[in-house]
């Protein structure tokens, strides 16, 4: 989960609701403060139990740079809707989802970044070839299913929440196992406040099968090779969700450019968000200049 240190919109950021045939989504859009968007759309999709404001630190420089930038919760996070269908929150269901998001963005392709959990919904949304991208970035993402204590959060959140997946069992969840933790922490009152919202918000159908999904995930690096699309992979020196070599290895294999951001854990949108936003428009910007993309 990343823990966002400040909430404030910029001015160049509002939110909003995309309307999609599989339903609303809600966003964060920032545009250029002047001179319009010269560049290509990106597309930005959080982590396990994270949410559109993960991204607020990168967003008005990733739009300043002259591109506009759209920031979601997926389906069940926060403040968008549930899916009707329980059988959907799994890296596919979820995957057609970000890409009808991707073509609601009518100034053409996007590039297209996944955060950790979102990785793995984002790249289903690549190999699936249903939608026209300009590039792929993995952020804090690995080739499979999530190990290590990270693991045992996001199975630790679905085995409290058992069969009885409502609001009001969430709000115990909370109470019992992560209001002292989140207190504990340091963090500022106004972001604990946001972050106990935010996982009441959360639909508890969708927090339990993203987790399934999260600690079942396959290695689908090669079914991903053969989208033959830019990548970029880019992750925290100190990644403690899929270890760095895991990460590193797995560029290699796609082929992609690979970002180490230094002194970054597992957010660096959050850690390094200068770093990071640096990082993420150079890769764009280089890739607009490749030939044969879609246009």
């Amino acid at each position: 989960m990343s823990i966002p240190r400040f909430l404030d919109l910029p001015a160049c950021v509002r939110p909003m609701i995309i309307q999609t045939p599989l339903g609303a989504v809600a966003a964060l859009r920032a545009t250029p403060a002047s001179g319009g968007a010269e560049h290509q759309p990106a597309l930005l999709v959080p982590g396990y139990t994270g949410s559109k404001e993960d991204f607020i630190a990168l967003l008005e420089t990733l739009a300043q740079a002259g591109r506009s930038v759209t920031a979601i919760d997926m389906p069940g996070q926060y403040e968008s809707p549930g899916l009707p269908d329980p059988a959907q929150y799994t890296p596919d269901g979820l995957g057609r989802v970000i890409g009808e998001v991707a073509l609601t963005l009518d100034d053409g392709p996007v590039h297209l970044l996944g955060h950790s959990f979102g990785g793995l919904v984002s790249r289903e949304t690549v190999i699936s070839g249903a939608v026209p991208l300009l590039s792929f970035t993995l952020m804090s993402s690995g080739p499979s299913a999530i190990g290590g204590p990270r693991a045992r959060d996001a199975g630790g959140l679905a085995a409290a929440l058992g069969t009885e997946r409502t609001r009001a069992r969430l709000e115990e969840v909370w109470t019992q196992h992560l209001e002292e933790p989140t207190r504990a922490s340091g963090v500022d009152p106004e972001i604990h406040a946001f972050l106990r919202r935010r996982m009441l918000a959360n639909h508890p159908e969708g927090l339990v099968r993203m987790a399934e999904a999260l600690l079942a995930a396959p290695d689908r690096t090669a079914d991903l090779a053969r989208a033959e699309l830019p990548m970029l992979v880019l992750y925290g020196e100190n990644d403690d969700a899929w270890p760095p070599e895991a990460q590193a290895a797995m560029a290699a294999t796609l082929g992609a450019e690979r970002v180490v951001v230094p002194g970054a854990a597992h957010s660096p949108n959050v850690e390094a968000p200068e770093t990071t936003a640096q990082a993420l428009t150079a890769f764009w910007n280089r890739t607009e200049k490749l030939p044969g993309l879609p246009a």
